[in-house]
Formats: structure tokens, C-alpha cells, sequence
């Protein structure tokens, strides 16, 4: 008998990592036809601040130089993804900084954060420059999201959605909004990548987006404009299915999505922000050790004294 673990695969973390940016792909098309080329600049730049940020963390720490993993790549096109696109530069690169030096080496690098780094760095962005991280903009024009406009009570003839059908338009991503959140199409499409490459568990997304849209739709809000607004489908399917920063077992995965879904709808109906999903899924990360504490299964053969 050798010690753990028994079972094995040829897997690499590499693979998954690259598995996660393929999935990511078609919201950065859409992107790119959303917001034109500042949305391949943006996540450029974004990218680039994370790699040679954990390069200089793991030069100070004397590690292994393993900055083409994936990881810092997959911060920086999450990252990006939860900003505006027409953020200045310098915003950019501070909150790309942030995601990797507090968000991810600080706790001793990839496998060791509690929290999801590219959260944490749009936090740190919308806790230093909140009017800039809530500045949007569609075909050069700027004004309230969707979710802003319902916060509001506003009309929603005034938000930065294209005219015509409108659930169509926000499922779809033709609307205003951060760099990668506004297409819950391009997001979907990745996520069942995912889904269909066994590298999340699709009951996580299935109960966030389930349980927004029961709250939304018993409060008397409208459930699908929730769901297909904001970064729902992104935090969703990227970033609460992290298998760092979530339990790991399906029984606490479940009460993690599920307070995931509490949260977010409890801060959009009732909170102070018109979204909630970045902020949810940060506090649910923290309560994860609990989580891994009382949903731990019996070892085999264990029986009660």
C-alpha cells in the first residue's frame, strides 16, 4: 500500500486550465463584436499584468517559474471579463496586479487561495474607483445598465440595450455592461464546453441560475431579465465551479451554489448594488472551510462508536 492518492490520471492541471480558456472563447467573441477592438486590448493588457505579476511574486519566493500554466492567464481573461471595457489602463493593471499578488500568491499561489483571484481584484477596483468601475457604455453612449434601471425603478427604455426584443437582446449581449458578462449566450455555449469535458459539475450553474431566478420571480421582479443580466452566467459557470475556491464534494457544493443564489438575489432586490454575483461568491468562498467541515463524507468502512 502507497500513500495517496490512489487514483490517478493523465490529466494535467495545464489541461484544465487551457480547458476553462477555450470555454472562455466565445464570450470574448462576442466581446469583441459588442465593444470592437478595446475588448482585445483591454483583456491583453489585463493578461499580461497577471503573468508578469506572478513572475515577480514567484522570483521573490524562489519558486518554480510555472507562469504558462493557465492560471494567470484564466485571472487575467476573468478579470477583465468583470470590468468595463472603457476603464482607463491604469485601473486595468492595478486591479490585475491586486488579483494575483492578494488575491492569489499571498495565500502561497495556485491551490492555496480562498478566494477567486479575479474577484477579489474587481473588488479591490470598485472599493478604490467606484465611479469608474460603474461607468458603462454602448455605441458610444453612456447611461444604466438593466440591472441599474430595475434597481432604480427607472424605465427601461433608457438603458443600454439595443432596441427590439428584449429578452432576446440581453440573452444575446446586446446591451451595455462589463467587458464579459453581457452575452449569456457566448457564456452558456462555454459553460456546456465545460460541462461536456467534465471539468465542472453542472449542478453548481443549474442551482445558482435556479435559485436567482425562484427569488426574483416570488419577489416580483422580472426572473429573466435577472438571469440573463449582469455577470450571473459568468460567476455561474466560471468562477463558483472554481475547484480551489468551492467545497469538494457535491453535498457542499450544493449549499455553496445555493448561498450563492441567496446572495445574489438578496443584494440586487434589497442591497445597496444593483449586482451582487461578484460579492456573493467572495463571501460564499470565505464560509467554504465550514462548508468542507460538515459535508464531509464517512471514510470508508467508518461506523458509529
Amino acid at each position: 500500500m502507497g500513500p495517496s492518492p490512489h487514483i490517478r490520471t493523465k490529466e494535467t492541471t495545464e489541461d484544465v486550465m487551457y480547458d476553462v480558456i477555450i470555454a472562455l472563447i466565445p464570450a470574448m467573441i462576442a466581446a469583441w463584436y459588442f465593444f470592437g477592438i478595446r475588448a482585445v486590448s483591454v483583456t491583453a493588457v489585463s493578461i499580461l499584468a497577471c503573468i508578469v505579476s506572478e513572475y515577480i511574486c514567484q522570483k521573490i519566493m524562489k519558486r518554480d517559474i510555472e507562469i504558462f500554466d493557465g492560471s494567470a492567464i484564466i485571472t487575467g481573461i476573468l478579470y477583465a471579463f468583470v470590468i468595463p471595457p472603457y476603464m482607463s489602463y491604469w485601473y486595468i493593471i492595478t486591479g490585475a496586479v491586486v488579483s494575483i499578488v492578494l488575491g492569489k500568491m499571498v495565500f502561497g499561489g495556485l491551490g492555496h487561495n480562498i478566494f477567486n483571484p479575479a474577484l477579489v481584484g474587481r473588488a479591490f477596483i470598485q472599493a478604490s474607483w467606484p465611479v469608474a468601475i460603474t461607468t458603462f457604455m454602448y455605441d458610444d453612449i453612456a447611461g444604466p445598465t438593466m440591472l441599474d434601471a430595475m434597481k432604480r425603478g427607472l424605465s427601461l427604455d433608457i438603458t443600454l440595450i439595443e432596441k427590439g426584443n428584449l429578452y432576446l437582446n440581453t440573452f444575446v449581449g446586446k446591451m451595455g455592461g462589463c467587458l464579459g458578462e453581457t452575452s449569456a449566450l457566448a457564456l452558456l455555449l462555454g459553460g456546456l464546453y465545460l460541462i461536456y469535458k467534465k471539468q465542472i459539475d453542472w449542478k453548481v450553474p443549474l442551482t445558482i441560475i435556479a435559485t436567482v431566478f425562484l427569488i426574483t420571480w416570488a419577489s416580483g421582479a422580472d426572473p429573466i431579465l435577472h438571469i440573463f443580466s449582469g455577470g450571473l452566467f459568468l460567476g455561474a459557470f466560471f468562477m463558483a465551479t472554481d475547484m480551489v475556491t468551492s467545497p469538494h464534494n457535491p453535498k457542499g457544493r450544493f449549499i455553496f451554489a445555493l448561498g450563492v443564489g441567496i446572495l445574489i438575489s438578496l443584494i440586487r432586490l434589497k442591497g445597496g448594488y444593483p449586482e451582487g454575483t461578484a460579492f456573493a461568491i467572495l463571501i460564499m468562498n470565505g464560509v467554504v472551510p465550514i462548508i468542507n467541515r460538515y459535508t464531509r463524507p464517512k471514510r470508508f468502512g467508518e461506523v458509529k462508536a
